[in-house]
C-alpha cells in the first residue's frame, strides 16, 4: 500500500541526540494532559523513553480511548494508528509520526483481494458456513469486511477462543493476513495440518482446486511477519547447542517447525510475563522482534535474555519511527497543526467496531 511520509525540515534531520531529547522534552511538557504517547514493543529507545503507555497494538487503542488526552500520538505502524481511531472518539486525534511505517503483513490482505476470495469460496461452498477471522494485524478495511460478513477480530493470546467461536456458528474458517497464527492455533485445537489449505490470493482461485476449498476447515491466507517467519528450527538447536539448560520462547507468528520445538508460544505480552517470570540466572533465547528483546535484557539484568535470531533482523517498518519524526509531530502539534492525522471513514469504522467488539464479547 503507497503512502506518502513528507521529508522532514533539516532541523530535525541534522540535529544531534541531545539536541532532539530537548526538542521533545519541552514540546512534551508544553502539550501536557492533551497529549498521549503510544509505544509498541518493538519501537526503538529513542522512542520509547517517551512513550505514556507501552503495550502491543490492541492494548494502546484500548488505553488510547479510555484516556482523556485529545492528540493520541501513535509510535505504531499504519494498522495500529487505525485501530485507534476506530475505539476512539470524536474529540481525540491520532497521529502517526511517519506515515511509511506500514506493516507488510498487514498489507498483504488487500480489501479487493479479499472480497475475490470470499466470491470464489461462495461459488463452490456454502459460503453462510464459512466464517472470516482476522488478525488484528489487519487493516481497518479487512476488520470491517469481517464486522460485515459475521466473523470477529483475534488476537495473537485470544486466536484460539475466537476460533473456538467461529467453529460454533459454522465449518470453515477463512483466517488471515497470518497463515502462521491460524495454523498454529488450529493444530494447538487439535486440527490436523490436513484440514488446513493456504489460499494465495496472487494465484486465480487461490491456487487451489474445487475439492481442496470444499474440503478444508482451514482456509488460511498466505501472508507472514517479515521478522517472525526469519526464525528457524536451526536457530533453535543451536541456542541449545549452547544453552542446553536454557529456555525458548517464541511469537505464534513463527512457522510451526519453530513453534513445534520452543518451550513457550505466546503474543508479546505473554513474553514479557514468562520473561519477568523466569527465576534469576535464566538463560531465555526468544524469537521475536529485536528491539523486544534488547529491552528485555535490558530489564532483567539477572538473566541472558538473548535473540534466536544472530542477525537480529528488526521490523524495518515499526523502525521508521524515530526521534526526528516523534520532535516534528510534537513541535507540529505545539504550533496547531495536527500532522499525519490517521482517519477512518464512518461506515469503515461501524462495521470494523462490529468484528472488534464481537472479540470483546467473546473474550
Amino acid at each position: 500500500m503507497l503512502r506518502l511520509q513528507t521529508p522532514l525540515p533539516d532541523r530535525y534531520t541534522t540535529a544531534d541526540p541531545d539536541a532532539l531529547r530537548h526538542m521533545i522534552r519541552a514540546a512534551k511538557t508544553e502539550l501536557g494532559s492533551r497529549l498521549l504517547i503510544l509505544g509498541h514493543h518493538y519501537q526503538r529507545d529513542e522512542v520509547m523513553e517517551w512513550a505514556d503507555m507501552r503495550g502491543d497494538s490492541f492494548k494502546l487503542a484500548r488505553f488510547a480511548a479510555d484516556s482523556d488526552a485529545t492528540d493520541i500520538v501513535f509510535c505504531g505502524v499504519h494498522f495500529m494508528a487505525e485501530s485507534a481511531d476506530i475505539l476512539t472518539g470524536d474529540h481525540q486525534r491520532v497521529i502517526l509520526p511517519d506515515l511509511n511505517a506500514g506493516c507488510s503483513m498487514a498489507d498483504m490482505a488487500d480489501l479487493d483481494q479479499v472480497e475475490e476470495a470470499w466470491d470464489d469460496i461462495a461459488s463452490v461452498t456454502d459460503i453462510e458456513r464459512v466464517v472470516p477471522i482476522t488478525y488484528m494485524n489487519s487493516s481497518a478495511a479487512i476488520k470491517a469486511f469481517v464486522g460485515e460478513h459475521g466473523g470477529a477480530v483475534c488476537t495473537s493470546s485470544n486466536a484460539r477462543a475466537v476460533l473456538e467461536w467461529a467453529f460454533g456458528r459454522g465449518d470453515k474458517v477463512l483466517f488471515f493476513p497470518d497463515q502462521h497464527l491460524g495454523r498454529n492455533t488450529g493444530i494447538a485445537m487439535g486440527y490436523a495440518e490436513s484440514e488446513m489449505q493456504v489460499w494465495n490470493p496472487h494465484r486465480e482461485f487461490g491456487d487451489l482446486d474445487e475439492a481442496a476449498v470444499k474440503e478444508a476447515t482451514f482456509l488460511l491466507w498466505r501472508g507472514w511477519c517479515s521478522v517472525h517467519q526469519r526464525f528457524t528450527p536451526d536457530h533453535v538447536a543451536a541456542f541449545r547447542a549452547e544453552h542446553p539448560d536454557g529456555t525458548v520462547i517464541v511469537h505464534p507468528e513463527c512457522s510451526h517447525e519453530v513453534v513445534s520445538v520452543a518451550d513457550h508460544v505466546g503474543s508479546t505480552e505473554r513474553i514479557l510475563d514468562w520473561t519477568a517470570a523466569a527465576p534469576a540466572g535464566s538463560v531465555i533465547g526468544v524469537g521475536t522482534e529485536i528491539h523486544m528483546v534488547q529491552r528485555l535484557a535490558a530489564d532483567h539484568p539477572d538473566k541472558t535474555v538473548v535473540s534466536l535470531d544472530p542477525l537480529v533482523c528488526p521490523c524495518s517498518t515499526m523502525f521508521r519511527i524515530d526521534a526526528p519524526h516523534l520532535a516534528w509531530c510534537l513541535e507540529s502539534l505545539l504550533a496547531g497543526h495536527a500532522v499525519n492525522q490517521i482517519t477512518v471513514d464512518p461506515q469503515t469504522s461501524e462495521n470494523a467496531r462490529i468484528a472488534l467488539q464481537r472479540m470483546l464479547d467473546i473474550t
